[in-house]
């Protein structure tokens, strides 16, 4: 697939493992006689969904957002998950890059289909950082959940996913808005969960933004449609009344990580999809 081109920046996807949720609790209040007209489930009510790290190739950084599945998940947790391959690796090396050359691996949060892929079992079986050049960041309020997590974040909080990263020496933890470099900035936005933060890409009039489990789906374009896996519900409401309209007027694509069938798309007032990237 071509990149998406943002100005000086190329953005590519990478297969970080698919898997398959329970549709229900992929929309939430909305009930299935509506949402499985445009996002069809299997008889066992499951959907199906990817978990596909977005590729930043700015003229100075290589930018990984998320990082997939990984390779760690028992057979019964591949089993339960339905999951697909991580391909991320392999299709880094397409693009003639090695894991040695990823900068800088934003994580949006902590969950595990997030960041299963920042530790990886390597050929002997042991665990290693998978990107062990690459500043890891990640919003503060994140990882104090994510290293003290309560009773609904330990279900999706799995501390082999990152116990090896706070004593790698590659860890950042910041607090809202950090520009990382001239194309690409981050912002705290809290919603899915407290610590979760979004990416900005803008080159040369040029935007994309990635919302992170704010806008998992294109089927979610519809501010009142959430996941019952959003611990504040409410907020992602408000974020994505903010974010549609301010993003809206910029003309800027809206980028995925879930989505199996679009890349990215552009909206328009009142939620539509008005431009397509798949």
């Amino acid at each position: 697939m071509k990149p998406l081109v943002i100005g000086t920046c190329e953005c590519h996807w990478l297969n970080g493992g698919s898997f398959r949720l329970d549709g229900g609790a992929m929309f939430g209040q909305v009930p299935k006689m509506i949402w499985q007209h445009y996002y069809p489930p299997a008889s066992d009510n499951t959907i199906a969904l990817c978990n596909d790290p977005l590729l930043i190739r700015t003229p100075s950084l290589n930018i990984l957002i998320d990082s997939g599945l990984g390779n760690k998940l028992t057979v019964q947790e591949q089993a339960l998950l339905q999951t697909g391959p991580w391909q991320l690796l392999s299709q880094l090396a397409v693009l003639g890059l090695s894991r040695q050359d990823i900068d800088l691996l934003l994580l949006t949060h902590g969950d595990f289909d997030h960041v299963g892929g920042v530790v990886m079992l390597n050929e002997h079986g042991q665990e290693e950082l998978t990107f062990p050049a690459a500043t890891h960041l990640i919003q503060q309020n994140e990882w104090q959940d994510m290293i003290l997590p309560g009773p609904r974040g330990q279900e999706s909080y799995w501390p082999l996913n990152f116990k090896h990263l706070e004593k790698s020496g590659r860890l950042q933890v910041i607090q809202g808005d950090h520009q990382l470099c001239p194309e690409v900035r981050v912002s705290l936005t809290g919603g899915h969960t407290r610590g979760h933060q979004l990416v900005e890409i803008s080159s040369q009039g040029d935007t994309a933004v990635h919302l992170g489990d704010l806008f998992p789906t294109h089927a979610h374009s519809q501010p009142l449609t959430v996941m019952a896996y959003d611990n504040f519900p409410l907020e992602v409401i408000a974020c994505k009344e903010l974010y549609f309209a301010q993003y809206r007027q910029r003309d800027a694509w809206f980028t995925f990580y879930h989505d199996p069938v679009l890349r990215a798309c552009k909206l328009g007032a009142e939620g539509q999809i008005t431009a397509r990237w798949s």
